[in-house]
């Protein structure tokens, strides 16, 4: 697998490094620029083939990563299976998972690890491209005959919202950038400016940004006296029999989820 990403990422470096990749860098830029300029922390990552786009956020430590030692840009690269990152729970502000998806061979892997690294108050940032962008024909054709950026297997949004809520993420916003005509050029000021401002689902590609689940915190007097009422009507053998019946169905949930994703 490493030495397969090494190869889409030496592609995708030369899509990146193109004109039309230039172009539409710069758009998905001028999308992401409000949320990092907004965002403060200490570490993000960004897991992609172009160049970095964290660099705007105040953030004091950003790392990219790479596939291979070869393949790695600067000091501040991260060289691994992006599907099993070698860093602690919840010890990033900021990541971004730029067009990796789509070339991963088990990619809800990369969700789950990006979910797991992100910090209760952090933002995980998306980029795929749109199944009904104006580079959607281009993928239809046969992968021997595909040349970036319809390489790999794109997917709906709405797929990643079932793989985040699997994580305990949920979609904050999705946004859309990149807007052309087929066959047009990116760099189509008029057709970015219209499509940004109405958010229209066309764009060549989106930009997901999700967030950890809050779960509502209960007041634990309430909770007393609930368990109270319970043990009151119905005895206490009942109470814990209820309390061992509510584990056994949320483990049985958990583990059909599981099996449902692997």
């Amino acid at each position: 697998m490493t030495m397969t990403l090494a190869q889409a990422v030496r592609e995708g470096r030369r899509f990146w490094g193109s004109e039309d990749g230039v172009a539409l860098w710069q758009a998905q830029r001028a999308c992401l620029g409000p949320l990092c300029e907004s965002h403060f922390g200490s570490h993000s990552l960004q897991l992609g083939m172009a160049s970095r786009l964290t660099d705007m956020c105040p953030i004091h430590h950003a790392m990219s990563w790479a596939p291979t030692r070869a393949l790695a840009q600067d000091d501040a690269t991260l060289v691994c299976d992006p599907g099993t990152l070698p860093l602690p729970d919840e010890s990033l502000d900021l990541v971004l998972v730029h067009h990796l998806l789509e070339v991963m061979p088990n990619a809800h892997h990369l969700v789950r690890e990006a979910a797991r690294v992100t910090r209760d108050d952090g933002l995980l940032v998306m980029m795929g491209w749109n199944p009904f962008g104006a580079d959607a024909l281009g993928h239809l054709l046969p992968a021997s005959r595909r040349r970036w950026p319809c390489k790999g297997r794109w997917r709906r949004s709405g797929r990643l919202r079932e793989w985040l809520a699997f994580v305990d993420f949920e979609i904050d916003r999705v946004d859309y950038c990149g807007f052309r005509l087929p066959g047009g050029h990116i760099h189509n000021l008029g057709l970015e400016t219209l499509g940004r401002r109405y958010n229209l689902p066309f764009g060549g590609c989106y930009l997901i940004v999700a967030r950890r689940k809050q779960i509502p915190v209960q007041p634990l007097r309430t909770l007393l006296r609930r368990d109270a009422m319970a043990g009151k009507w119905l005895g206490p053998a009942a109470l814990h029999r209820d309390h061992g019946r509510r584990s056994g169905r949320a483990t049985h949930a958990h583990d059909d989820r599981m099996a449902e994703v692997d």
